[in-house]
């Protein structure tokens, strides 16, 4: 039988044998997997191709071999970074019989950082960075200044256009590596100017003395001839063009001031603690503050990475320790009461850990996670000895950050009977909200969608005109909590918050489960308001400090419906922009030909007059300007910002998390300045609706 079956297989092309097994050569692996060496296509991994080859650099300065880089946006989406390290060898490898620059630009796993002693401590340990760059790069140039000449050699698609020539004498030394992406793997390449600024400022904080500039020369109309080739740095060109430079002497410090510069200290000091334990450095800076969120920077040989790991387990293991033994030490809090978890004593923190190691290990090329044994221990131990005589020392602060920790840990308590109270709800109700929330048919949540609407006008029309198998509305009654200002037990006691969290099925906090999710399309639809922008403003607040998640998977939508309803004749068209409405009207269009469909005309005509009236309003353009969704009839709402097959939905996206919560932490926190300093900078930017 199993023969017969063989034979079948076998006529119908299902035959597998040495033939099918495919060896892919060179970069050719880096072409058809590039989201194995940079995780994605999109814009994270066309920022992750400026990273590998700033961290090169990065990694000369972290040796003390080089003080100054440039990264440079050209024309025709080109990145420049010019460093003046020591230039990446080009005299012949022994093994590969080419030239080292050719060696590590064209080969994977090539490079200085597997052993020897050309690098102590660098970021970059699986000799992949520059290759895959250049694998993934239409177009590629290395040039390179040492031993008193200029070295030169380009590349496309990975590989060599030419052999490494000498093309100068120079006394300097360093290397310029430029390339441009190939839209072959990156379909939209644009690279995001505060993406890089942001990325850099981190980097220019960690390496102390390190000076980098950043030129924005994208718009550099070059009609006079200049040639980045003649010089080394690209400022010397001399051009007026937007840069942003970096210098820090403070390191750790100097990065916790800038996270808190909107927000207000609960003490005088940072703590700082610079140490080396076991061949690992640990150099650790913090801050507690009036807020309720944690903010952990972490990194490990410079390289940021925000999925934390053994670094940052071993930094929680010992800050909950510490503060429970000095808690109890001190007799500040009851037996009664428990100890702290970590969840209490990171509310309000903002902390920098950097460690660095010679061998180290991350968990994927994309090293957002530390997968160093070695570095949980000896953060555990350094940082554990320096904060417990930093409470000693500063026994108020330390006060202060115990009290904190205390007033968290009975919010926690209390959210959790919250949260108990919310499950058993949900339970009992099977997850509805009778007189709320109008469900929809199905249980399948890929085909699921909420509708978050702003009051009972909208959350009527919305449930008469909605597709009752795929369609949920939930009307919100008034502006939600803001819980930027709030612990999670008395953003729990909101009830609008409350039957949003039972709507989702997600739970919150630490019994929160995505897998649970009702619905893969949360919309929010609010009015095109003041009042509408903020409810919209509140929701995307909760969602990213509770339920960042969802976003993450892309499950959280604006809907975006028509501001005007403009009727020419029988046709009917739908703008959502006044840029749309004038090009609807048409430019020749006379403002008195543009009438509110709202007005009514009084007055007794004769039947002649009627007729000539009725014949000019047929030539006139009526305009009706929607303020708010319940404004539409059910219909009209459907057909606008309903109906899958014409509405416009904008999915929420967390480009820059950091950058975000500066955002939150300006717009949302409690200190009125720094958000009036940010509407006075920004206000011109700002779209008014009079």
């Amino acid at each position: 039988m199993a023969k017969e079956k063989d034979n079948k297989d076998t006529s119908k092309g299902h035959h597998y044998d040495a033939s099918d097994i495919s060896v892919l050569e060179g970069l050719e692996p880096v072409r058809r997997r590039p989201g194995m060496y940079i995780g994605t296509t999109g814009p994270e991994g066309l920022h992750h191709l400026v990273w590998e080859v700033f961290d090169n650099s990065r990694d000369e300065a972290m040796g003390g071999f080089c003080d100054d880089i440039e990264v440079v946006l050209l024309p025709n989406n080109r990145i420049r970074v010019a460093d003046n390290g020591r230039g990446i060898p080009v005299d012949t490898h022994k093994k590969t019989k080419v030239s080292a620059l050719e060696t590590v630009m064209t080969t994977l796993h090539a490079g200085g950082k597997f052993g020897g002693e050309g690098y102590k401590v660098s970021g970059g340990l699986h000799g992949v960075g520059a290759s895959v760059v250049n694998a993934l790069s239409i177009y590629c140039k290395a040039e390179i200044h040492r031993d008193g000449g200029k070295y030169v050699q380009e590349y496309s698609q990975g590989k060599k256009k030419s052999n490494v020539k000498k093309v100068a004498n120079s006394k300097l030394h360093g290397s310029i590596i430029t390339f441009e992406p190939d839209q072959e793997i990156f379909k939209d390449i644009k690279f995001d100017w505060n993406t890089i600024i942001n990325h850099i400022r981190q980097q220019a904080y960690l390496v102390k003395g390190l000076r980098i500039l950043i030129i924005d020369a994208r718009n550099w109309d070059n009609t006079k001839g200049m040639d980045d080739n003649d010089v080394f740095n690209f400022r010397d060109l001399g051009l007026e063009l937007p840069s942003t430079s970096f210098y820090f002497e403070g390191g750790l410090i100097s990065l916790i001031k800038y996270y808190n510069k909107f927000q207000k200290p609960i003490g005088d000091n940072i703590f700082y603690v610079e140490k080396e334990l076991d061949g690992v450095g640990v150099e650790i800076a913090l801050q507690y503050v009036d807020d309720i969120v944690d903010r952990i920077i972490p990194f490990a040989n410079n390289i940021h990475t925000p999925e934390g790991g053994t670094h940052v387990t071993g930094f929680k293991t010992a800050l909950t320790r510490t503060l429970n033994t000095y808690c109890k030490k001190n007799e500040m809090m009851k037996e009664s009461e428990g100890g702290f978890t970590g969840e209490d004593v990171l509310e309000g923190l903002t902390v920098a850990i950097s460690v660095k190691l010679r061998e180290i290990q991350f968990e994927g090329q994309t090293k957002a996670k530390l997968g160093s044994m070695e570095a949980q221990g000896a953060v555990a131990t350094v940082f554990g000895e320096a904060f417990n005589n930093f409470l000693e020392e500063n026994p108020d602060e330390a006060k202060a950050i115990i009290n904190k920790s205390i007033l968290a840990l009975k919010a926690r308590k209390a959210a959790k009977a919250a949260k108990d109270s919310i499950l058993r709800k949900g339970a009992l109700e099977g997850m509805m909200l009778p007189g709320k929330l109008a469900d929809c048919q199905t249980k399948d949540a890929s085909e699921s969608e909420l509708f978050l609407v702003e009051g009972d006008s909208a959350g009527g029309s919305a449930k008469q005109g909605r597709d009752r198998r795929t369609q949920a509305i939930l009307p919100l009654r008034g502006k939600i909590l803001n819980v930027e200002r709030a612990r999670i037990d008395k953003m729990l006691a909101s009830k609008e918050v409350k039957s949003l969290v039972i709507a989702m099925g997600t739970s919150i906090g630490d019994t929160f489960d995505l897998e649970k999710i009702r619905y893969h399309k949360i919309i929010i639809a609010t009015d095109a308001d003041v009042d509408g922008s903020h409810i919209r403003t509140l929701l995307l607040t909760l969602f990213y400090r509770y339920f960042r998640a969802v976003i993450e998977a892309g499950y959280i939508y604006i809907a975006q419906p028509p501001l005007y309803k403009i009727k020419k004749g029988k046709e009917i068209s739908y703008a959502y922009t006044d840029e749309e409405r004038l090009k609807i009207v048409g430019k020749g269009a006379d403002v008195d030909e543009i009438q509110a469909i709202e007005e009514v005309e009084t007055g007794e005509t004769t039947e002649e007059e009627g007729a000539e009236e009725t014949k000019k309003k047929s030539n006139k353009v009526h305009v009706q300007r929607f303020k708010g969704l319940g404004e539409m009839n059910p219909e009209e709402l459907w057909e606008t910002t309903m109906d899958p097959k014409n509405r416009v939905l904008k999915k929420v996206n967390i480009d820059d998390a950091e950058e975000a919560n500066t955002i939150f932490d300006v717009l949302m926190g409690s200190e009125v300045p720094p958000r009036k300093s940010f509407i006075q900078s920004n206000a011109k930017l700002a779209e008014i609706d009079i």
